[in-house]
């Protein structure tokens, strides 16, 4: 076994394998950027390594920079995690020639296997069924091929996965803008622009087979995972086994992913992902790394893949055969992401002030490189956490993921949570019958904004009251103390003064809507709400760190987070922003005119397409932003003329940073 490791990574797949080498009592050394010296995994590691700036090309690309910090630290084996350099085959040799062993598959498979164009050509000298495409030629000989193939196509890199660089094209007129953004997404990502086309089949499935080698030719395949459920091709639940997949099925596509790592030389964890549609399957690409769902494996198995990789690369054999493997259950992952589902799903920044899971039990797992306190910025994956449940069953596996999805609190950045728990408990995912078209086309049902309703508003508003209150009687508190009067009327500390029999009235910016109502002494522990001319009696008690609000003797278990201008109420998970009205009006001060376009968040200019002068209409790409590998564009928000441009290429734009003005068209 290895003696100390260094982790080529970060986030949660960094952490991940952290904890798995200290329980074998491997050291660990960890590699950090600029935005991450105060990161999970860097506390975690024995000992860290600062990379370089927070750009990926400058740190966690850097195949000389990590190279350097492996021989200082002493280590003698590099994990690459997945992502960034994980699937880089020079890379690998990289460490083969410093003598660090590389804990992936050998260069030359990976170059078989990992660049997608290679691995559809191995796969069909295996004989197994690839998707139509073509890999080779400039954009003019890509665009001819694209013809000739049909519409609908998919633009994809040949580096890396997780979506980035894939783009669906419906019509020749879109291939040019497609192939150029999704070179520049996969630059960005993957450090490898190179792209191909490939046919795009509608209505099917995406599985895929974990495979397992060693460096003496023994090659197993656990249960496939359905990773059908996407949203911009990005896997965002996961299962195995495959729901609907028959036993025949399951037998042909593992001998297929089977033969072609054979063929290749692998070594390591692998992953060969299909298409499948009735009672076909088309070999789509092979991942030569730990996948993102590896999770859900380890759960179905009881094994632990990073112990295997690290095993199997420092010699070792399989540590089961395949008559030996024994799987059962269900096991259903979820991934939860930084993005905004009320802003198209744009990755969301900042300072992640609160983060509560359910407790972890056999059958739930949390996989996590956040918490509390660290801040979530533009230059990587807006990935947060994994929830992973298990169950004896499917219908079991999916009340506990509903369950746990209920659980998870986030305050700070937008996530999509609310659409992963609209999946969880949507009709399609309880009969398991999706494919990776589901999550587009049924979008608008799945983010449906809660309904206001009385009921609901009474809850937020007497969670409210109660913080109120309690800032009150802390202030009361203060007051007295410096008083120092034992007859003051501020010796009354329990928020209610001898001069203000009425009450108090409060009001607070929900959703847009400005909700006013009174609270009054009450006779109980609590206090009298009136709010829409109904009076309503509110009983508090707390329970650790929540409040416990019995609404008109209704139980409501309910969390606070204080924001600088007002709380977050998170009730079933969800998250009410309540703005204390004088900030709400000062902050709608501050909303921007339609005439300027603004940076939704702080990101990087990558291209911009218009100049002063020039006529645009509604809806045309003004600036394309990166931020988090992803490319955000800009567009004009009505017909106008270009006024002027305050960014150009390569400039690190703020949030809230004038991009474009333009003035309106007569008429517009």
């Amino acid at each position: 076994m290895m003696h100390k490791l260094l982790i080529a990574n970060r986030g949660e797949i960094a952490c991940r394998i952290l904890r798995t080498a200290k329980r074998l009592g491997v050291a660990t050394v960890a590699v950090y950027s600029e935005a991450d010296a105060h990161a999970l995994h860097v506390e975690l590691a024995d000992e860290a390594y600062f990379l370089g700036p927070a750009p990926a090309r400058d740190s966690y690309l850097s195949i000389e920079k990590i190279i350097d910090v492996a021989k200082r630290s002493g280590a003698d084996a590099i994990h690459p995690g997945y992502g960034f350099l994980s699937e880089n085959a020079d890379f690998a040799e990289s460490c083969a020639a410093s003598g660090l062993i590389f804990v992936g598959p050998p260069p030359r498979a990976m170059r078989l296997l990992g660049a997608k164009s290679e691995a559809k050509a191995t796969m069909m000298r295996a004989g197994t069924p690839v998707a139509p495409g073509s890999s080779s030629g400039d954009d003019a000989e890509l665009i001819e091929a694209a013809r000739a193939l049909g519409f609908p196509l998919l633009v994809k890199a040949a580096a890396g996965g997780g979506g980035k660089g894939m783009r669906i094209v419906r019509a020749v007129e879109e291939l040019g803008a497609a192939l150029d953004s999704a070179r520049r997404e996969a630059r960005a990502a993957f450090g490898d622009d190179t792209i191909f086309i490939e046919k795009y089949f509608s209505g099917f499935k995406h599985v895929e087979i974990q495979i397992f080698a060693d460096m003496q030719g023994g090659v197993i395949s656990f249960f496939e995972r359905d990773c059908s459920l996407q949203r911009r091709r990005q896997k965002i639940i996961e299962e195995t086994p495959a729901p609907g997949l028959t036993p025949s099925l399951r037998a042909r596509m593992s001998e297929a992913a089977i033969r072609a790592s054979r063929a290749a030389g692998y070594v390591g964890a692998g992953t060969v992902e299909f298409l499948v549609g009735d009672d076909h399957f088309y070999f789509l690409e092979m991942n030569t790394r730990l996948q993102v769902e590896h999770p859900v494996t380890e759960m179905v198995s009881n094994q632990d893949l990073v112990e295997w990789q690290l095993r199997v690369g420092c010699g070792a054999s399989l540590p089961l055969t395949q008559n030996d493997l024994r799987m059962s259950g269900c096991a259903i992952e979820a991934r939860i992401c930084a993005e905004d589902p009320a802003r198209g799903f744009m990755p969301s920044t900042g300072e992640i002030v609160h983060f509560r899971a359910p407790p972890l039990t056999p059958f739930l797992r949390i996989d996590s490189g956040v918490r509390a306190g660290d801040r979530v910025t533009h230059y990587y994956d807006s990935l947060l956490a994994k929830l992973i449940v298990y169950g004896e069953n499917r219908a079991q596996a999916l009340t506990r993921l509903q369950a746990a999805l209920e659980e998870i609190e986030i305050v700070g950045v937008a996530t999509n949570l609310d659409l992963l728990r609209a999946i969880s408990k949507s009709d399609a995912m309880a009969r398991g019958d999706y494919d990776t078209e589901f999550v587009a086309s049924n979008i608008d049902a799945l983010i449906v904004p809660i309904e206001a309703n009385m009921d609901l508003d009474r809850v937020l508003l007497a969670a409210a009251a109660s913080i109120f209150l309690a800032d009150v009687r802390r202030a009361a508190q203060e007051a007295s103390r410096a008083v120092g009067d034992a007859w003051s009327p501020w010796a009354e500390t329990d928020a209610w003064r001898l001069y203000e029999p009425a009450g108090y009235e409060f009001a607070v910016m929900q959703a847009n809507r400005t909700l006013t109502a009174r609270v009054m002494r009450s006779q109980v522990s609590g206090f009298s709400l009136i709010f829409g001319g109904v009076e309503t009696s509110v009983e508090i008690r707390k329970i650790g760190d929540r409040l416990l609000l019995l609404v008109d003797g209704v139980k409501h278990e309910v969390a606070t987070v204080a924001l600088d201008d007002g709380i977050v109420v998170i009730l079933r998970g969800r998250n009410y922003v309540l703005k204390w009205l004088q900030a709400a009006t000062s902050w709608q001060g501050h909303v921007p005119s339609d005439e300027r376009v603004l940076a939704p968040m702080p990101a990087t200019v990558m291209r911009v397409a218009v100049k002063p002068g020039d006529a645009v209409s509604k809806g045309e790409t003004l600036v394309v932003l990166e931020a988090m590998k992803m490319e955000i564009a800009m567009a004009a928000p009505h017909d106008g003329v270009v006024e002027s441009v305050a960014c150009a290429v390569g400039d690190m734009a703020k949030e809230g940073a004038e991009l474009v003005t333009l003035t309106r068209m007569d008429g517009a």
